[in-house]
């Protein structure tokens, strides 16, 4: 794996990058940029021998920004051991260098660079993303139809995260036709049948949860977003039913601050997804722009809010979470929604512990509060998981641990 990886990001997530966006990187204004990926990609070429260096260090005007100067100085740190012991790509930490191979494409292309007006702030992923948004709408279309008759019990806040979980794979075959009068013993089999691959199973510990929300007349509910497209628009229907129902008076989306792992989630990229979906044609997607613009009155009347941290595009611990971020979701947050395998892998440090830890133990007794991971299996790290569910997927799928087949609902209480 530790060799494959970089062996992926060089001859297929760069080249394609380039090929996508072959006339600005041949552009004069674009000359630099091409050049720094191509050595880039020439250290990931020779990832066995090419060693670690930190990030070049900040012009005068990118020092005077405070959050840039701050975000460099976490990449430092972080960085530090591994530069000092001369790791190379391959031998400092995965997480660290997945993540870290992104950050230094920004640095390639000028990302952070004011002085190039062609480069700054310039996504090379917007193209791929700008894809996977224009593919969701018939998914979608038959999603928010569901969502819209939701019932405002336990039941529907299980399926709507059910929905954030499995997106497109949820069998919706079984939805009863008059969902609006149906009982709760319809949905039930809904969620029987989503469980089907569920390795572990918090949904009605979350459901209770959610249920003090309400009653309360609603929480703060961070959304920790990783991938734009479909499953962003599975967020968005989550989010939204948070609010319809009750249980969340304000949605706070966590997103990434620069363009990273190609599909990963910023503000530009949610709030293009609401406008999207709210402009379009509602005699064929209906229920789709009904939901786009609900979103849009979320956003306008503040239910929603978005907020871009660098902490979530970085190979660190979730328990090295950085004081001002802990503390705000300490304070602040009454649920905290953990989306996607990357930020799973963060929860658990990216460490092998046993499958069937606790997920309480190992991730819920040191976040900051309470906390729901909605996860498929995608890497060979995992915990809170049954023993008998776990001898089922190994049995039926020799690649049950990273072909995104079966998945887990995990919640921790925080601290």
């Amino acid at each position: 794996m530790l060799g494959l990886w970089v062996n992926l990001v060089d001859e297929e997530i760069l080249q394609r990058t380039y090929e996508e966006n072959e006339d600005e990187f041949n552009t004069p204004e674009f000359a630099t940029a091409l050049a720094n990926m191509e050595a880039l990609r020439e250290e990931l070429r020779n990832a066995a021998t090419t060693k670690l260096r930190h990030l070049l260090p900040l012009s005068d005007e990118q020092a005077k920004d405070e959050e840039r100067a701050e975000e460099w100085q976490q990449w430092h740190d972080m960085l530090n051991p591994y530069v000092e012991a001369g790791d190379t790509w391959l031998t400092a930490p995965w997480m660290v260098t997945e993540f870290f191979v992104y950050r230094r494409f920004m640095e390639a292309i000028g990302y952070f660079d004011p002085s190039n007006e062609a480069t700054f702030m310039w996504d090379p992923f917007v193209k791929a993303k700008r894809a996977g948004l224009d593919t969701s709408y018939a998914s979608a279309e038959n999603l928010m139809e569901k969502v819209e008759a939701l019932p405002n019990t336990k039941e529907g806040v299980e399926l709507a995260a059910a929905f954030a979980l499995w997106g497109n794979k949820m069998d919706l075959s079984i939805w009863p036709a008059d969902a609006a009068n149906s009982d709760v013993d319809v949905f039930s089999n809904v969620l029987a049948a989503a469980a089907d691959n569920l390795l572990h199973d918090d949904f009605i510990i979350l459901a209770n949860h959610c249920e003090t929300l309400r009653e309360k007349k609603g929480g703060v509910v961070d959304i920790i977003v990783d991938n734009a497209g479909f499953e962003l628009v599975t967020d968005l229907a989550l989010a939204d039913h948070l609010v319809a129902s009750g249980v969340a008076r304000e949605i706070r989306f966590q997103l990434k601050s620069h363009p990273t792992f190609v599909s990963d989630a910023l503000e530009k990229d949610l709030m293009e997804t609401i406008e999207t979906y709210a402009a379009l044609d509602e005699s064929t997607y209906p229920f789709a722009k009904k939901a786009g613009q609900r979103w849009k009155s979320y956003i306008d009347n503040k239910s929603w809010t978005c907020h871009e941290n660098s902490f979530w595009v970085q190979g660190a611990a979730m328990w090295e979470m950085p004081d001002k971020l802990s503390k705000d979701l300490n304070a602040n947050c009454d649920l905290a929604f953990v989306k996607g395998d990357a930020n799973y892998r963060r929860l658990l440090g990216d460490r092998y512990w046993d499958y069937t830890s606790p997920f309480q133990d190992v991730v819920g007794a040191y976040f900051p509060c309470p906390v729901c991971a909605l996860r498929t299996l995608k890497a060979e790290v995992g915990c809170g998981m049954d023993k008998e569910q776990v001898e089922r997927a190994s049995s039926l799928d020799d690649n049950w641990l990273v072909n995104g087949r079966f998945g887990v609902v995990h919640f921790g209480t925080g601290v």
